[in-house]
């Protein structure tokens, strides 16, 4: 009796090759561009210490107290699987001696874990492409991270896309502006949801982004942060608004946008798009200024964003599997050992070659059209004495016999 077949868990899903390759076009791209800015890859463990959330992030958040895989392990330590980038990032800057090196541009990508309930373009295992600067200083850092994430989307094709920035302003000016809102809030309890509930107390700028159309009905007339600044948190403002100007990045405030972290302040930002329904927000985020020195480090301004790999996969919809440069097909087995070789010798040109492994002629053209080869290459025994090969353009149909530069010089086009 056959045994279970075995599933992969709920909300964590495989990445096949179609998939696979998409994720590493965005990739790709991401390198391209965030080396125009002068950022550096870094790669950071999966694995944390989950005191570092705890700290970070803050115990009360939904993702340290429901969603995070924390865990005890046979040696006793709190560990867990990592939930976002940042902490981890700032853990790596501070434990590698950087304090003192002068501005730090990172970038990583990789597996995140949350277990949130699972739905189009949100998992529970999910590919991330994050990017942190530590040390950035003033408005025009902020400014200059956003045109990076601009150009990234950019140059991956991605058109109808809005950025969208607000202030979430700072300890100075933060904590009238907190109890203005938690006045307004307990006085729309019966119409709010059970979630915003409990955020009035606990974090009561998360109730703006409740996406329940009641909440945000009775939510219209809340006051809102950019309106309750210090000088020095407007003075700010201005200046991203006024880099993003003269960076010809297009913009637009949306006073209601916030994070679910503890430990933003000032910008926050976001990239919409329209085309991914109720959870439409493609790149997120926003300067952290006091995360280094919560978490032990002299006092550093920094920012980030992050963008998940599923939800620009969405976006850019399919990209078409690179077909197979080359099919070798050897009619004979005596000259199996000379059609390996060519084979070998094809790929020190950087093509992708399948050698249909000899037999029939039929059955070998077969694996070359299933494999999707452009060409192919048959070699018998008159190719392998004469030293040519005879090469098939599976598009055209063309056939001709070449010497092995000439072969080349056409597969490359």
């Amino acid at each position: 009796m056959a045994g279970k077949r075995l599933q992969s868990i709920r909300g964590i899903h495989d990445g096949l090759p179609a998939e696979v390759l998409v994720w590493r076009h965005i990739e790709e791209v991401a390198r391209k561009v965030f080396a125009t800015y002068a950022f550096s890859e870094v790669r950071l463990p999966i694995l944390e210490p989950t005191e570092l959330f705890v700290r970070s992030i803050g115990e009360i958040t939904d993702i340290v107290s429901k969603e995070m895989y924390a865990f005890t392990d046979q040696g006793g330590d709190n560990i867990c699987l990592r939930p976002e980038g940042t902490a981890g990032a700032v853990r790596a800057y501070l434990q590698g001696g950087l304090t003192r090196a002068g501005t730090q541009r990172w970038f990583y990508i990789g597996p995140m874990f949350r277990r949130e309930r699972p739905q189009k373009g949100r998992l529970r295992q999910f590919q991330q492409i994050g990017v942190e600067i530590f040390g950035a200083n003033g408005p025009l850092d902020d400014a200059e991270v956003l045109a990076m994430a601009h150009s990234f989307l950019s140059e991956l094709g991605i058109s109808e896309l809005n950025l969208e920035i607000n202030s979430l302003g700072c300890p100075a000016c933060r904590p009238a502006y907190r109890d203005a809102l938690i006045s307004y809030l307990n006085k729309c309890t019966d119409n709010l949801c059970e979630t915003c509930n409990e955020r009035i107390a606990k974090n009561p700028m998360r109730v703006l982004d409740c996406k329940v159309e009641t909440c945000q009905a009775e939510l219209q007339d809340a006051p809102e942060m950019i309106h309750h600044l210090c000088k020095a948190c407007e003075t700010h403002f201005s200046g991203l608004q006024d880099g993003l100007k003269a960076l010809n990045v297009p913009y637009r405030i949306n006073a209601r946008i916030v994070r679910g972290l503890d430990y933003y302040n000032r910008t926050a930002f976001e990239i919409i798009s329209d085309q991914l329904g109720a959870q439409g927000t493609v790149l997120a985020g926003g300067r952290y200024d006091s995360l280094i020195d919560e978490l032990g480090g002299p006092p550093t301004a920094a920012i980030g964003f992050a963008a998940g790999l599923e939800r620009l996969a969405m976006l850019l919809g399919g990209i078409k599997v690179a077909a197979v440069d080359v099919a070798v097909v050897a009619l004979g087995e005596q000259v199996i050992p000379y059609s390996l070789q060519q084979s070998a010798l094809l790929r020190q040109q950087d093509l992708s070659v399948v050698h249909c492994g000899g037999g029939s002629a039929k059955r070998q053209f077969k694996i070359a059209d299933r494999e999707g080869a452009r060409f192919v290459v048959v070699i018998g025994e008159d190719e392998m004495l004469s030293g040519l090969v005879t090469l098939k353009n599976m598009a055209t149909g063309e056939q001709q016999q070449l010497a092995f530069d000439q072969l080349v010089n056409i597969i490359k086009g």
